[in-house]
């Protein structure tokens, strides 16, 4: 007789069906997925765990359990990165209707503001222009590992940090759903690993049921700060034609904050360049990039209230200079 693989009583767990399956405990997420990230499991058992996974749907604590397990296999639990930035930006949306990153000049203008930002991420199923494509256009390039990200951060206020380039085997798992066809709570592990332990955080998701899940790891992991959007294509990036909602916690308070519209007309042109030098013709598109600086304005603490932010964003904007890489 063969000996039970000693993985499977996670996928036993998650599966065994109605009124006997459970959402797996933090502890057991974290064993758990800290047994895949280091090749411990079958290849069928990783589909199986993935899919039940997203199949029961993300629970708090187990997403926490997996986050954690994330950033061991990662090396973030060292600690070697605390404070080396200001605000956590992740950008992994996956939306049809995205096309430009916009937001990826909101970061920009609160680096060159003296905020410390760090963006990590995988665009691997954006419909959209990528992140890596569109710091070419500026002159920047991704960071090729935690270190190096540190280090340009340090240099310039700002890196953008592939999911690649500090979690090979998180990104295979990410990118499973080329084959299984389906998103996995990956997805979400990925956007809550905060490589650098920062102060703040922003957020977004495509779908609202995630806000809460969302806040609520956060909340258990302990992060200070968190603004949490429904933003275009799933990425932190206000729209602002139309009239939205910043969910804002700060230790374990937390509250809504209502934003209005700022604009009648969505963002469509493209050229990141050309709205960075203020051209003409780009109003729509430069007040979405303004009214995402006002998201990190408001994870900063630099403003409590939605009228503030959109201040101080409009003079955070008026300040920016020159991209330098």
């Amino acid at each position: 007789m063969t000996d039970e693989h000693v993985f499977a009583q996670y996928v036993r767990t998650l599966g065994r069906g109605p009124g006997r399956s459970r959402s797996l405990t933090r502890d057991e997420a974290r064993t758990a997925l800290g047994m895949v990230l280091r090749g411990e499991a079958d290849p069928h058992q990783v589909g199986a765990f993935l899919m039940l996974l997203r199949y029961r749907g993300e629970d708090p604590d187990e997403v926490a359990g997996l986050v954690e397990a994330a950033r061991d296999a990662a090396g973030i639990s060292d600690g070697a990165c605390t404070g080396a930035a200001d605000l956590d930006w992740p950008s992994y949306g996956a939306g049809r209707t995205r096309d430009e990153p916009w937001f990826l000049l909101s970061a920009l203008a609160l680096t060159q503001a003296g905020h410390r930002v760090i963006m990590h991420g995988s665009n691997a199923f954006t419909q959209g222009r990528d992140v890596p494509d569109a710091l070419a256009e500026l002159g920047l390039r991704p960071a090729t590992s935690r270190d190096n990200a540190k280090a340009l951060v340090a240099q310039t206020g700002f890196a953008y940090l592939p999911l690649s380039a500090f979690s090979p085997a998180l990104d295979q798992l990410l990118n499973l759903r080329h084959l299984l066809g389906l998103r996995s709570p990956i997805n979400t592990v990925c956007r809550l690993l905060d490589p650098f332990d920062t102060v703040a955080a922003v957020d977004g998701v495509f779908h609202p049921p995630y806000i809460d899940l969302h806040l609520g790891v956060a909340q258990r992991l302990g992060r200070p700060r968190l603004v949490v959007v429904k933003g275009g294509g799933g990425e932190v990036e206000r729209n602002p034609a139309k009239p939205s909602t910043a969910y804002v916690q700060v230790g374990a308070e937390r509250r809504e904050l209502p934003l209005p519209a700022l604009t009648a007309t969505k963002a469509t042109a493209q050229g990141l360049l050309s709205v960075w030098r203020g051209e003409a013709g780009l109003e729509a598109e430069t007040a979405t990039v303004v009214a995402t600086v006002a998201l990190g304005v408001l994870a900063l603490g630099l403003a409590d209230d939605a009228g503030d932010a959109d201040r101080v964003a409009v003079e955070i904007w008026a300040g920016r200079r020159a991209i330098t890489g």
